[in-house]
């Protein structure tokens, strides 16, 4: 009796453990199927053959019952003490979610009872829990549907109320986040301004954030439009009716789910197309697939850029220890802007709202007080002191273009005599049949940037470290670890203080 007691209370713990991770990994795929497969194929529990194996034996006996609770009680605990980057988000879809899973295990265990095996089913059920997950995600995806429908419905009322609002649209595979926060504090000099808060650039983010957040006293909202599909950027566009769009790069992200870079710059532009005759198009013209593109005529385009001709540049740029200084020629007259941010990509997504917010009637004094103004965006390029160590912080950062960027200004940086330069990178993830190469060209162009290159992860190992012997790097000069504590502990003998360090994107848990 103790014995089915402990069992029983073992298996609720790792229960909820392993379906919370289940789920939170769902999440972390977008709750699409496909891509929670492909993550799965590689990433099955280790411990399921084992569980499967001793609930053949442990329903027959007391003794194996308690080795059983035993080994439940050590998967609950392993689980629930995991440190992970992104936490599952309890969201109502969640909550539907976890109660689904459950209503779906209980019933299998009464059928197990019938069956004379309840110990032996209620194991399986974890070690199929993947499927579990996925098959209650089908079951609800009629109710959510139904409600994503109706809050959505409601969202578009709100916005039709208000034809007075100021609507734009900022897209692109890199960007578009800086870009919405350095365009607020621009705009925020003169206008009440909404913005869609964190990462809230999905059709539901942005449902979402008109219902909770609109008020009648908002003058411009900004909406930031992410996408992994052709489609997705139209069907923003469709409730929100932007007057205004920015496209700040067309680049290599989810190419897995794109299929190609013609179907990403195809729904990049979604936004352009979007716009009305006397809409406002604003375009990244240092983006080569933008700048070799036939860009839709429909409304009046603009176009900003550093390196490439273009109707609103950047010039002069200085780099420094306090951040970065430069001329924006094109809107009328010249401005000389200086701010703490660093870096080519910081520049050109503050030259986009420079033009926004010109357009929009805020004076070359208020643009000039509001760059100065800007904030860092935390592990977006972000430099900080610690230790005597400057760590720049591009972790959010996971394309090519930016990784460049990042690294052109790692090798820009000043140092002290006999400082080193320091890049640790896991490379880039769910590029498709390019994720090889692109990684591999990461490894060489960092190795002839940096002093020390660190490759974290063993995804993209080869790729990195191919690249960076074949550019060049010296054994001594090229290390690997399996994770980002591993990397630290190997390189606190060899990093010192005056030394800078580039942490170049960190990889979700999914690609652990």
């Amino acid at each position: 009796m103790i014995s089915t007691v402990l069992f029983s209370i073992a298996y609720l713990a790792a229960w909820a453990a392993v379906m919370r991770y289940n789920i939170q990994m769902f999440q972390q795929n977008s709750y699409m199927a496909p891509r929670f497969f492909r993550w799965l194929k590689g990433s099955f529990y280790t411990h399921g053959f084992v569980l499967l194996v001793l609930t053949l034996a442990f329903c027959w006996t007391p003794v194996l019952r308690l080795i059983g609770a035993v080994l439940l009680a050590y998967i609950a605990y392993r689980e629930f003490t995991q440190t992970y980057k992104i936490k599952i988000a309890y969201t109502k879809r969640v909550i539907r979610l976890i109660i689904t899973t459950l209503l779906i295990s209980a019933l299998l265990i009464f059928l197990g009872f019938k069956l004379g095996i309840p110990a032996f089913v209620a194991c399986l059920i974890l070690v199929l829990a993947p499927f579990v997950v996925v098959l209650a995600n089908l079951i609800n995806s009629p109710m959510e549907k139904a409600i994503s429908k109706w809050y959505y419905n409601d969202a578009a009322k709100m916005l039709a109320a208000r034809p007075d609002l100021v609507i734009i649209g900022i897209t692109g595979s890199f960007g578009k986040t800086s870009t919405k926060n350095f365009l607020y504090r621009m705009l925020s000099e003169k206008y009440n301004t909404l913005v869609t808060p964190g990462n809230f650039n999905t059709t539901l983010g942005v449902v979402r954030t008109v219902r909770e957040q609109l008020k009648p006293y908002h003058k411009v909202f900004i909406v930031e439009m992410g996408a992994k599909r052709v489609g997705d950027i139209k069907e923003i566009c469709d409730l929100v009716h932007p007057s205004i769009g920015i496209v700040t790069s067309v680049g290599d992200m989810h190419l897995e789910t794109f299929g190609s870079r013609e179907n990403i710059l195809s729904t990049k532009f979604e936004l352009l197309r979007a716009l009305p005759a006397d809409g406002l198009g604003v375009v990244n013209f240092d983006s080569e697939p933008i700048a070799s593109a036939t860009l839709p005529d429909n409304c009046n385009i603009v176009r900003y850029g550093i390196r490439n001709s273009a109707d609103v540049s950047a010039t002069g740029l200085e780099y420094s220890a306090s951040g970065t200084k430069f001329d924006v020629e094109g809107l009328g007259e010249t401005i000389s802007l200086s701010t703490r941010l660093l870096g080519e990509s910081n520049v050109l997504n503050i030259l986009a709202s420079a033009v926004v917010a010109s357009h929009l009637g805020v004076s070359p004094s208020q643009i000039k007080i509001a760059t100065t103004k800007l904030q860092q965006v935390e592990h977006r390029l972000s430099i900080s002191n610690k230790g005597g160590l400057v760590v720049l912080d591009d972790a959010y950062n996971s394309n090519p273009v930016g990784a460049r960027m990042a690294l052109d200004v790692l090798s820009q940086m000043k140092l002290p005599e006999g400082g080193k330069r320091v890049v640790i990178t896991p490379g880039f993830v769910e590029m498709g049949q390019m994720q090889f190469e692109a990684n591999k060209e990461l490894g060489a162009y960092a190795a002839g940037k940096a002093d020390i290159l660190m490759v974290v992860n063993k995804l993209n190992r080869e790729a990195i470290v191919q690249g960076a012997q074949k550019a060049g790097i010296e054994a001594g000069h090229l290390y690997q670890a399996d994770s980002l504590a591993d990397a630290l502990q190997q390189l606190s003998g060899v990093i010192k203080a005056g030394d800078v360090v580039l942490y170049e994107n960190d990889l979700p848990d999914m690609f652990k």
